[in-house]
C-alpha cells in the first residue's frame, strides 16, 4: 500500500497518530505514510517520583489555594498611580544615606561575576555620580567594594536590561492607592548608545545629566498639576488597559501607551510653567521615544505585584528578573529568598551584522510586566510585536492561550481583543508550572555581550524550569509530604 491505513467507519482511512512526549516514533509513522500530530508533553514535576508526588499534594492543599486567593485578590485590587518624579536619593533610602551605592537588575551577583553591559552600565554610573575620573578608576572603585551593589528589587525598584540607577538619576514614583506602598523606576533613555546596554562614553553622560537637570524637573512640575486636579495623581492601569486595545502589549511594544502617556501629560505640561524651549524639548524626547512608557509599564506591574507579596503558603510569582548570568524568581510565600538558575540565551531576530555568538544571556526587571500577565502573556493584543521579536501574530495569540494555563485567576483589568476580549493572567502558579511543564513566555530585547555595543535583536525566551524547581522544593519539602 501506498499509505498506512487503519479501519476507518466507512472502509479503510489514512492512519493517524498521536504522538505524546518523545518525537522517535514519529519519523517511521510518517515515512509509511501516516499522519502524525505531536502533543507537547513531559513528565510533570522534572520527572522526579518524589516531587510528583509533593505536588500532587501540594495541587490538592486548600491552605495553598486560600493564600493564593488572598495573594491575587490583594494583586487585583492594587490601583498604580503616578505621583512625582524624584531623584533617587530621595524616594530610596539606601541611595540617600550618603554611602556610594548603585542599583542594578536581577538576582544579587558581585561585579567581577556580571555579564559585560551590565558592567558597563555601572561604570558609567559611577562616572555620572562624579565617583571617579574616569572608567578605569570607576571599574576599580567596583572590583574594590568601594562602591556597593544591591538588585534594584530590593529596594521597590525596577530598571530595564542591567537596570543601574544611582543616586541622582530622576526616577518615576508609581504608588500603589490601595495599600500606600511606592515603586520607583528610572526614565528610559531612548534607544542607540545608552547606559542600560552598558554605554558610558559622554554622549551617554550627556544625555543622563540633561535628564537629571532638565526632563525630569519638567516632569516633577507637569505631575505637581496634575496632582493638584481632582484625581490626585495620574492612574496608569487605564493607560496600560487602552493600550492593550490599540496594539501594546506594555513590554517591548509601547507605541500607543507612550502617545496616551504625552497626551495626557500635555496640557499640564503646558501649564507647569517651565519654559517654553524646556518644553520642547521634553515633549521632543517623549515623542520620539516609543519605549518611553515601558519603564513606567514595569513600575506600576512592580506596584500591583508589591500587592501580593508575604503571604504564608502562597505559590504565587511575585518577581522574574534577570541579570545576565541568572534568572531569579521571587515567590509569595518565600518571603524575599530568590530562587535562580542559569539565564538562558534568548531565540529572536538580529539586526544586520550580529548573531547569537554577539549576544549576551536574557537581562533586566522588564520581566515583571509577564510576572503581571501582560508582556509576553499579552502577545495576543500586539500581532506587529511578531516583526520585532520573530513568530507569527498566530505564535502570538498560541503563546497567551498556553500561559492561562499557569494562571492562579484573571485580570478583568487586562483583556485582550484577540482572544475575544479574555482577561489577562493574574498570578503565576508555581505548582501549575511544574504540573503542565509550561515555563512563562518572556518577549525581550537582546543585548550585545560586550558593554556599550547596544541592542542587538530581539526575540522570545521562557523562565527556566530550575527556578519554579527550586522554589517549589523549599515551599514543599521531602519532609512536608
Amino acid at each position: 500500500m501506498s499509505e498506512m491505513q487503519g479501519a476507518g467507519l466507512f472502509g479503510p482511512s489514512p492512519l493517524g497518530v498521536l504522538n505524546v512526549g518523545l518525537s522517535g516514533f514519529a519519523g517511521a509513522v510518517e515515512a509509511a505514510g501516516g499522519r502524525v500530530s505531536p502533543v507537547a508533553w513531559r513528565p510533570p514535576a522534572g520527572a522526579d517520583p518524589d516531587r510528583a508526588w509533593r505536588l500532587a499534594v501540594a495541587l490538592a492543599d486548600a491552605e495553598v489555594d486560600a493564600a493564593n486567593a488572598t495573594a491575587v485578590a490583594a494583586f487585583l485590587a492594587a490601583d498604580p498611580v503616578l505621583v512625582d518624579v524624584s531623584s533617587a536619593a530621595s524616594v530610596i533610602p539606601a541611595l540617600g544615606d550618603g554611602a556610594r551605592r548603585l542599583l542594578h537588575a536581577g538576582p544579587p551577583i558581585d561585579y567581577a561575576a556580571m555579564c559585560g553591559p551590565m558592567q558597563g552600565a555601572l561604570v558609567g554610573a559611577v562616572l555620572f555620580e562624579g565617583w571617579a575620573a574616569d572608567p578605569d578608576a570607576a571599574a576599580a572603585l567596583l572590583r574594590d567594594g568601594a562602591v556597593a551593589t544591591e538588585p534594584c528589587h530590593h529596594h521597590g525598584a525596577v530598571g530595564p536590561m542591567a537596570g543601574v540607577v544611582s543616586p541622582s538619576m530622576p526616577m518615576w514614583v508609581v504608588e500603589d492607592r490601595s495599600s500606600g506602598r511606592r515603586s520607583f523606576s528610572s526614565l528610559n533613555e531612548g534607544l542607540g548608545a545608552v547606559l542600560r546596554f552598558g554605554a558610558n562614553g559622554p554622549e551617554v553622560l550627556d544625555r543622563l545629566a540633561w535628564m537629571r537637570d532638565e526632563l525630569g524637573p519638567v516632569l516633577a512640575s507637569t505631575l505637581g498639576v496634575t496632582r493638584s486636579g481632582e484625581a490626585g495623581g495620574l492612574p496608569l492601569r487605564p493607560i496600560m488597559a487602552q493600550a492593550l486595545h490599540m496594539g501594546d502589549e506594555v513590554h517591548n511594544r509601547n507605541a500607543a501607551a507612550t502617545g496616551l502617556l504625552l497626551r495626557r501629560l500635555l496640557p499640564d505640561l503646558l501649564a507647569s510653567g517651565a519654559p517654553v524651549a524646556s518644553l520642547g524639548r521634553v515633549a521632543t524626547f517623549i515623542g520620539g521615544n516609543d519605549h518611553f512608557f515601558l519603564n513606567l509599564s514595569m513600575a506600576a506591574c512592580k506596584a500591583m505585584l508589591r500587592a501580593a507579596e508575604g503571604v504564608p503558603h502562597s505559590t504565587m510569582v511575585t518577581t522574574m528578573a534577570r541579570n545576565g548570568v541568572q534568572f531569579g524568581i521571587r515567590v509569595s510565600g518565600g518571603g524575599d529568598r530568590w530562587f535562580e538558575a542559569t539565564a538562558p540565551v534568548v531565540d529572536g531576530l538580529f539586526f544586520p551584522g550580529f548573531g547569537p555568538q554577539d549576544a549576551a544571556a536574557d537581562l533586566g526587571d522588564s520581566a515583571i510586566t509577564e510576572t503581571a500577565g501582560l508582556g509576553g502573556f499579552a502577545m495576543a493584543a500586539a500581532p506587529a510585536i511578531a516583526q520585532f521579536v520573530g513568530g507569527t501574530p498566530a505564535d502570538a495569540v498560541a503563546n497567551s492561550r498556553r500561559m492561562q494555563r499557569i494562571g492562579i485567576d484573571r485580570n478583568p483589568a487586562f483583556t485582550l481583543p484577540p482572544l475575544g476580549f479574555a482577561s489577562t493572567v493574574a498570578g503565576i502558579d508555581v505548582r501549575r508550572v511544574l504540573d503542565g511543564g509550561v515555563l512563562p513566555v518572556i518577549n525581550t530585547g537582546i543585548a550585545h555581550r560586550a558593554a556599550g555595543v547596544g541592542q542587538i535583536g530581539a526575540g522570545i525566551t521562557t523562565a527556566p524550569m530550575g527556578c519554579f524547581l527550586a522554589a517549589f522544593d523549599a515551599l514543599f519539602p521531602a519532609s512536608r509530604s
